[in-house]
């Protein structure tokens, strides 16, 4: 026998007296006698019976019931009862204290000599002076206050509890347990189970308890260790329920324990070694791998190289598509591919791959069968503030709003629609920033082209004067062509005259088509006059004198 017992219980109150206490007995109050039920008073919950005294005692009805409520004892019967007081010289009989004394007396007989490691589950039913009456099936033990290791405001009575038995005494029917000694030696246990975790590179063998959204509870003998989601896989965070499922065998490291928090940290793939090295020594930027794609987000798709390791491939490198609306489209899950490592960070564990890269580039397709100057028809794609973008050949052109119309304040975004198929002439291709600039107005004649079909330089022409600068005045010809008139050509006319608005004449002095560029001249406008008048005065009769004709003129 454990002779610890005896420190532990020292200085307590003698147990046979304090276990009197707990069942409220006296010395007279011990005996068990044989009594006959003479009365089951239903109403009133209680059974009378005879044991030869004076007045018959009371048991309460409920102990000679079963489960179901039934009676397992009728009006004749004997039965044995143990009085526990008086009330009124009537004798308190019970029945349940005959049957837990017979069952204490029979489990002290069975374990008296083995009862040293023995862990009960009992319950806390009762608290006196000395301690606490803890019950397990019909059994019932103490456990001194001193060995309950329960600390003030503690919730007790009903509370289910593990304790140890620490003495069996046949001589005065005693059982006394503490869950002290049982919590320190789970406290020493676990010690020594948690010092053997950290054994240089030890697996251990766990069973799935839990699984939550952050990891899984594992138990390595008994205890509990959480695998955070970051340590399943050398992939990164992964949802552990893809991996397993309650009740897996699961080998595992001890990554480290918190001891004030009772916090122990496992960790499955440092069972494994490290894939990332193998990448670090056999793998190089601009290598082609097959993968298998293993996961389609919105934005990009992740893919296995296998022995745990996944790379990304961005939505941004799937297709040279840059209208690509979603990755499904284009990649189907568990399909194999090949792709090009263009990034490894072996700091951060990231690998990004690309699948672009190994396909055409639409570009170089359409330089080989596009030139500049080139009329050709493209679908409308996308309408923007500054024009629209048109696929050609797999690529995209843009088509500004100044070069879809001669109507200058012409937006694309109210011409056309998406999906609208338009002829266009390839003005520009940017073969360093594989661009194309397309123009719809280039197919178009020009109204200044227009405007020159019907006018010649040195013309007289009249318009609107649309706008005055610092530098000469705009003058509307047509809703279409304009001309500027500089202010060296305004000759009489006085810039600060000049209102929006109105009309004004001038001679064609330039008229560029291709550059779109017409100037008109007041000044020489009046030197045009200036010559028609002399013209007109040498044809005139001799007679008439030049003062004459002047005079005519003036008026």
């Amino acid at each position: 026998m454990d002779h610890s017992v005896n420190t532990e219980i020292e200085g307590e109150e003698d147990f046979a007296s304090m276990l009197e206490e707990s069942f409220t007995k006296s010395e007279k109050t011990q005996n068990i006698k044989t009594g006959v039920i003479v009365e089951i008073q239903a109403e009133d919950e209680r059974v009378l019976i005879s044991t030869g005294e004076k007045l018959e005692g009371i048991v309460n009805i409920s102990e000679i019931q079963n489960e179901n409520g039934e009676l397992i004892f009728n009006v004749g019967d004997e039965i044995p009862v143990m009085v526990t007081g008086y009330y009124n010289e009537r004798p308190k009989l019970s029945y349940k204290k005959v049957k837990e004394q017979e069952s204490t007396i029979n489990f002290i007989k069975e374990h008296k000599d083995n009862f040293e490691d023995m862990v009960i589950e009992c319950r806390v039913v009762k608290e006196n002076r000395g301690g606490y009456v803890v019950a397990m099936d019909d059994l019932a033990f103490f456990m001194p206050k001193s060995l309950s290791a329960f600390r003030d405001g503690d919730k007790v009575i009903d509370r289910k509890i593990k304790v140890k038995i620490i003495k069996l005494d046949p001589d005065d029917n005693s059982m006394v347990v503490s869950r002290r000694k049982l919590l320190g030696e789970e406290r020493k246990k676990r010690k020594e189970l948690i010092d053997s975790l950290f054994e240089e590179d030890k697996i251990i063998d766990g069973v799935v308890k839990k699984i939550t959204s952050y990891g899984m509870f594992v138990d390595v003998g008994g205890i509990d260790g959480l695998v955070h989601y970051n340590e399943i896989s050398y992939k990164g965070p992964v949802n552990p329920s893809k991996y397993y499922k309650e009740g897996d065998e699961v080998e595992v490291k001890a990554l480290s324990y918190d001891k004030e928090k009772r916090h122990l940290s496992l960790s499955v793939k440092g069972v494994h070694s490290d894939p990332w090295e193998e990448v670090e020594t056999e793998l190089d930027e601009g290598d082609t791998i097959e993968v298998t794609v293993s996961n389609i987000e919105p934005y990009g798709a992740f893919v296995d190289l296998g022995n745990d390791i996944e790379g990304f491939l961005h939505i941004s490198e799937i297709t040279w598509d840059k209208n690509i609306k979603h990755p499904k489209d284009y990649l189907e899950q568990g399909a194999l591919i090949n792709v090009e490592v263009i990034e490894i960070d072996s700091v951060k564990h990231k690998l990004r791959v690309s699948l672009k890269t190994l396909l055409p580039k639409p570009f170089d397709g359409f330089s080989k069968k596009y030139n500049e100057g080139d009329v050709t028809k493209g679908v409308v794609t996308t309408l923007t503030d500054f024009g629209a973008f048109l696929r050609i050949g797999g690529i995209e052109g843009l088509l500004h709003n100044q070069d879809s119309s001669w109507n200058k304040g012409v937006k694309c975004k109210e011409t056309f629609k998406i999906g609208e198929e338009i002829e266009v002439k390839i003005i520009k291709i940017n073969m360093e920033n594989e661009k194309i600039s397309l123009s719809k107005k280039a197919l178009l004649e020009s109204p200044i082209e227009a405007f020159a079909n019907e006018n010649r330089v040195n013309d007289i022409v009249k318009g609107t004067v649309r706008d005055v600068k610092d530098f000469g005045v705009f003058v509307s010809l047509t809703d279409a062509v304009d001309a500027l008139i500089r202010l060296e050509d305004l000759g009489p006319i006085l810039v600060d005259e000049i209102k929006k608005g109105q009309e004004i004449e001038g001679v064609i002095v330039q008229m560029d088509v291709r550059r779109d560029r017409i100037r008109l001249s007041v000044k020489k406008l009046d030197h045009i006059h200036d010559q028609a008048m002399m013209k007109k005065i040498n044809s005139e009769d001799t007679k008439s004198t030049f003062g004459d004709l002047l005079k005519e003129q003036l008026n």
